[in-house]
């Protein structure tokens, strides 16, 4: 019986170790720092690479990486049925527009989805929820604000029944969006909403990897979580 075939590297076109690729999408996606930020940051490790070279790699990479962080933490998180969504949409100027990015974050604030539209209305709402669903299973109640498209579209999908709204309720998901925000202002700005759906996703498995809710635990707790994240991500796609 012949042996099943090893799957291609996706590294084995590149000069440039494993290592360094992905301390290069870490260090662009996880921080707010710009092309030539990271460039410069690496050449005083010893490193020699272009800015291009970092917008390249995380183009290639960040959704591959993204792509096997969500699979392993999916597959450990669909079995849990006592979540309680925070659903939210928040505006990223596109070329001098304004479009909506959705966003849907669990109790513990995992991002489990982000979606890119140019309106709000019912149907934008629909198609967000419905890949929400389709890809982390039914929630036992869902958080959103006072959007009426929230339980127009809820209505349709028939659960209007797990909809809660709240003046401070939905704080959680509203927080969430710091992190990519303070992303946001270091990039300049998007330019294409194709860019925008990918680095919104990518942003979002890489903040939930390294989000180690450090202000819960105790400082050696943290170190610990710390050293295994690292030691995750440098595994990725090995």
């Amino acid at each position: 019986m012949p042996r099943p075939r090893k799957p291609a590297s996706p590294f084995r076109y590149f000069n440039s170790s494993p290592e360094v690729i992905r301390l290069v999408v870490m260090m662009y996606v996880r921080f707010p720092l710009s092309l030539r930020n990271v460039e410069d940051l690496l050449f005083e490790r010893g490193i020699d690479i272009c800015h291009e070279t970092v917008r390249m790699w995380w183009n290639r990479f960040g959704p591959l990486f993204a792509g096997d962080i969500r699979r392993q933490r999916v597959s450990r998180m669909r079995g849990f049925r006592q979540w309680r969504w925070h659903l939210d949409e928040m505006h990223v100027k596109l070329n001098g527009e304004m479009v909506n990015l959705w966003r849907a974050v669990d109790h513990e604030g995992e991002i489990l989805e982000s979606f890119v539209t140019k309106t709000r209305d019912k149907a934008a709402t629909q198609a967000f929820m419905k890949k929400a669903l389709k890809r982390n299973g039914s929630p036992e109640k869902i958080t959103t604000d006072g959007l009426r498209s929230y339980r127009a579209a809820m209505i349709e999908l028939g659960n209007a029944e797990k909809q809660e709204t709240g003046r401070w309720a939905n704080n959680r998901v509203e927080n969430s969006h710091l992190s990519f925000r303070r992303r946001e202002r270091a990039m300049l700005r998007f330019r294409r909403m194709k860019t925008l759906q990918k680095f919104a996703s990518v942003h979002a498995n890489v903040h939930n990897h390294f989000n180690q809710e450090r202000h819960l635990v105790d400082r050696q707790t943290y170190k610990l979580r710390r050293s295994a994240a690292l030691a995750e991500w440098q595994s990725l796609m090995a």
